[in-house]
């Protein structure tokens, strides 16, 4: 995850457009993270996310496929319970 300050961003509004990673805004003075800006194009998150479960995920909204990696690591964890 890349880190800039609010400064950087008012001088160059432009990186905003040309994101493939999230991009975490940090204000100097205080040191905080003031947002994250996760890209909208092209560049699905959940896969980055997933991953080694990156292929059993089925849906593209960012909570159901954490639900799900979830389980699928715990049922690789602790085996499959019914």
């Amino acid at each position: 995850m890349m880190q800039v300050g609010i400064g950087e961003i008012q001088k160059n509004i432009a990186m905003l457009t040309s994101l493939d990673q999230a991009l975490q805004i940090i204000d100097k003075r205080k040191k905080e993270c003031v947002a994250v800006v996760y890209p909208t194009k092209e560049h699905s998150i959940v896969a980055k996310l997933a991953g080694k479960y990156r292929d059993q995920i089925r849906s593209d909204k960012l909570e159901e496929a954490k639900a799900e990696a979830m389980n699928l690591a715990m049922e690789e964890k602790f085996g499959r319970h019914h």
